[in-house]
């Protein structure tokens, strides 16, 4: 068993054996959480990642928990036994399990989403070390990329040359850190829509730029993430962020790529990619281009409102601030396909060589 599976498995123990220990001198049990929020998080610009400052919820055992507590206890059961087994299950998998459990069975699934997340949260590990499994695919990659994965049933090395897809692509695995990479790719684009990654695909665009293209479709799955850190990491690639002009695009899949989350900020050191700059699109951007847009409605501008007076991230950049004050006196938004205005390949024959020859129009 791994140093990794070993630790699992003691943490596991451990609080198990606290609780029982409580039981036995008749104290109360209790377990405690941390906080998954913004309001428990910093951001240093130097460490470039959303970090824990300390705030906890405590989950004691009482007439009005017991469900709750048993809950917890036995999905740390499920995660020791399938950590054991050297085996896998996806949290759907893990909410059907429950059903086994009686009167600890979950109603719906995001009730043991919470609990699997909060345990994770309790030991500071990924769900990935605790033997569960996204339901969500990693991403998609093309371009000047070799992959060097190992065949499960052998142990031997497997090279994947991504630029042998065709029309398709490689997809990410749920688990990145047994990769190894080769290229000579001089960056590497992460795409919001699955749509504007196949435009460049299509036309080769990883070609013509040397570099490496990452469809993130919609805000980056852990293993995304952990996908281009790992790569930018140990090949040097700088990486920039293709988004629709919205806060959405900014806030919900820029930001989680760049610095993580609030609520998985236990992990955001290894599941974040700092050195990530963002190409656009910029509220600038709709103007210089002249872009098609749609209103800002209500709920986009509070978004906005809210990333300028609670995220940690936001206050470190005075260019951040600056630019969503910009869209919200703007009132309006634009996607990626926004550009097609002005031909189908206009991105790539104008915006794109445009926004990489000008590095003062990215944003940190």
């Amino acid at each position: 068993m791994t140093k990794e599976k070993n630790k699992a498995i003691e943490l596991i123990r451990d609080q198990a054996n606290n609780i029982y220990q409580k039981i036995l001198k008749r104290k109360k049990p209790e377990m405690k959480f941390p906080l998954r929020s913004l309001n428990n998080v910093k951001y240093d610009t130097k460490k470039g990642f959303f970090e824990l400052i300390g705030k906890h919820k405590v989950r004691a055992l009482t007439v009005n928990t017991v469900k709750g507590f048993a809950q917890t206890l036995r999905m740390m059961t499920l995660s020791k036994q399938l950590v054991g087994a050297n085996d896998i299950a996806t949290k759907r998998e893990a909410y059907y399990v429950s059903k086994n459990w009686g009167d600890a069975r979950f109603s719906e699934q995001v009730e043991s989403d919470t609990v699997l997340d909060d345990i994770e949260a309790m030991f500071m590990l990924n769900r990935e070390q605790l033997g569960f499994i996204p339901e969500e695919k990693g991403g998609d990659i093309a371009g000047e990329l070799i992959v060097v994965d190992k065949d499960p049933n052998t142990g031997k090395e497997i090279k994947i040359d991504c630029t042998k897809f065709g029309s398709g692509a490689y997809s990410i695995p749920t688990s990145v850190e047994q990769l190894k990479f080769e290229t000579k790719a001089k960056f590497i684009l992460a795409i919001e829509t699955a749509g504007m990654f196949q435009r460049l695909v299509k036309h080769g665009y990883y070609k013509k730029t040397n570099c490496i293209l990452i469809s993130m479709g919609g805000v980056p799955t852990r293993a995304c993430r952990r996908f281009i850190r790992r790569l930018s990491d140990s090949k040097k690639l700088p990486v920039y962020a293709f988004v629709d002009g919205d806060f959405y695009g900014w806030m919900n899949i820029y930001r989680t790529l760049k610095v993580g989350s609030g609520n998985a900020a236990h992990i955001n050191e290894y599941f974040c990619v700092p050195k990530a700059k963002l190409f656009g699109i910029t509220a600038e951007d709709i103007t210089k281009y002249k872009l098609p847009t749609h209103p800002l409605k209500d709920v986009d501008i509070k978004r906005g409102k809210d990333a300028l007076k609670n995220d940690p991230f936001v206050h470190q950049h005075p260019e951040w601030q600056k630019a969503i004050q910009d869209m919200i006196k703007l009132g309006k938004r634009a996607e990626q396909q926004a550009l097609a205005a002005w031909g189908l390949n206009y991105v790539m024959e104008k915006y794109l060589p445009d926004k990489l020859k000008n590095s003062k129009s990215w944003l940190p």
